[in-house]
């Protein structure tokens, strides 16, 4: 049976939002503290490109931060998607360059759940799904704790009943 390429039917929590603009949040004081460190050592009388750096580089930094945590966050909420089916599971990922993944439930061979220091402050999780493909990994980020762990269960169960069919 063909499986087709579509849309998958889920987004990913609302509470990955908070998390991409938490990481946003962190990535940006990082960037203005090497800006800040520049802007504090580099002496303003230096010549070559230096005037034009202590003027850009703020206002880069301010750029990026400004997309980082504003815009991106809801962005990718819109685009994430994911869906587990009787025969596959659908990840759809990327707002810049999407790219669709189907994973065929025969073709699992590991299903993990891990969860970082950030995902755990927003009550999230992984599932990592394990194929033999050259593609390795696939993973449904920042879902719900317990419906990550129930996606897992159903997935690692139905592979394994796939499994005992084929021999």
């Amino acid at each position: 049976m063909t499986t087709p390429v579509r849309e998958p039917a889920w987004p990913l929590s609302r509470s990955a939002i908070g998390l991409w603009v938490t990481e946003s949040v962190i990535s940006s004081v990082l960037i203005w503290i090497g800006i800040g460190a520049f802007l504090l050592f580099v002496p303003s009388d230096a010549g070559g490109p230096v005037p034009v750096l202590r003027w850009v580089l703020p206002v880069a930094g301010a750029l990026y931060a400004a997309i980082a945590i504003g815009v991106r966050p809801w962005l990718k909420h819109r685009v994430y998607r994911w869906e587990v089916t009787a025969e596959t599971v659908y990840t759809l990922t990327g707002w810049l360059t999407r790219t669709w993944t189907l994973v065929p439930i025969s073709r699992i061979q590991t299903v993990d759940v891990t969860r970082g220091v950030l995902q755990q402050m927003f009550g999230l999780s992984t599932v990592a799904v394990m194929t033999a493909s050259s593609q390795g990994t696939v993973q449904v980020w920042h879902l719900e704790a317990d419906v990550a762990q129930q996606v897992a269960d159903d997935l690692a169960h139905r592979a394994e009943q796939v499994r005992d069919q084929a021999t």
